[in-house]
């Protein structure tokens, strides 16, 4: 790779600092992207070493970095942008000092990226209401980004090896989900999806399959109606553009078919279709993937974990997964 995949800290009272310090003291976070660096706090991500029992040197950096962390002889590329008063700050008790750090991680990866100076960004949890106590409106890293890249619809993807779900609504009310449905929202997401993997995953016409929303993909009308009225629809209009696009399906099927190789991603109408079988699949190694930006943008699966920051505890495997699949996808055809 000519340039860095971007990490950046998230929150620094969360498990942010102490898993990108984990991963890096196993070996592997390097090894996941050689031309790592992160975009965060020296002084937090030394914090986060004395949990680990390890002395940091910090020398000065160069190019993208402005420090070098040594750790047993091996070096993590910095650039600082924040002085938060590491010894002061409490776990779980972000500040507003702590939340405008925390977008200036966001946003100077995302404009790095969009510069060409990064091949993608991966983060690392945050807080919503310290970004709100900051300054930031919106609800949390994807929506920040969506409007600093200038794009009006992105599609939430979570993903592992076995199974790729991708979700036409995401954090709803179960009972609002039908009501919501309209067939440019699917066609939408079923195009968006097709760009992103003929980009980033595979070679060729991805094999989509789209889900139905009722049982039996509404049983010929008994158990529904969305399914002819406006899921159909848009399955026939993706394929008159080229689409590989199937369905509808029944989910309580598809799946079966989906882990054994034959479709590379699956559309789902409603965040808990997609992710009960992703997270039984993918639990540990499950990566959140913001599809429809211009830029490559991979996240944990997961939260700021407030319960066991500042333990050592916290577990860094969806983080190295999440930095693989930006390597990943930034290799694919580049």
């Amino acid at each position: 790779m000519k340039h860095p995949v971007i990490l950046t800290m998230g929150d620094p009272t969360g498990v942010g600092p102490e898993i990108i310090l984990k991963a890096f003291l196993s070996g592997d976070l390097l090894k996941a992207s050689p031309s790592l660096l992160v975009a965060g706090d020296v002084a937090m991500l030394e914090r986060a070493a004395r949990l680990f029992g390890k002395a940091v040197q910090v020398r000065p950096g160069k190019g993208l970095a402005t420090h070098f962390l040594t750790i047993d002889g091996a070096s993590l590329p910095v650039k600082n942008l924040s002085k938060l008063p590491a010894d002061a700050l409490q776990v779980g008790r972000p500040t507003p000092e702590c939340g405008r750090a925390m977008l200036a991680y966001i946003e100077w990866a995302c404009d790095r990226v969009r510069a060409g100076e990064g091949e993608a960004m991966v983060t690392a949890p945050i807080n919503k209401e310290a970004i709100h106590q900051a300054g930031c409106h919106f609800p949390g890293h994807t929506e920040l980004l969506a409007d600093r890249c200038g794009v009006s619809r992105v599609v939430m993807m979570l993903g592992g090896e076995r199974l790729k779900v991708c979700l036409v609504t995401t954090h709803m009310p179960l009972r609002d989900v039908a009501k919501s449905l309209r067939t440019e929202d699917v066609l939408e997401t079923i195009r968006i999806t097709d760009r992103a993997f003929r980009r980033h995953f595979v070679t060729g016409r991805p094999r989509i399959a789209v889900l139905a929303l009722n049982p039996h993909a509404g049983e010929g009308g008994l158990f529904g109606d969305e399914e002819a009225r406006f899921i159909a629809p848009a399955i026939e209009a993706a394929r008159a553009e080229g689409i590989d696009a199937s369905g509808p399906h029944s989910a309580d099927t598809l799946f079966h078919f989906a882990v054994k190789g034959a479709y590379d991603a699956v559309v789902c109408m409603y965040h808990d279709q997609g992710l009960i079988p992703l997270k039984l699949l993918h639990f540990e190694d499950g990566v959140n993937v913001t599809l429809g930006l211009p830029i490559i943008r991979t996240s944990v699966d997961h939260g700021t974990a407030y319960d066991i920051a500042g333990t050592g505890r916290a577990d860094c495997t969806s983080l190295l997964a999440a930095v693989r699949m930006a390597t990943a996808m930034a290799g694919v055809h580049g």
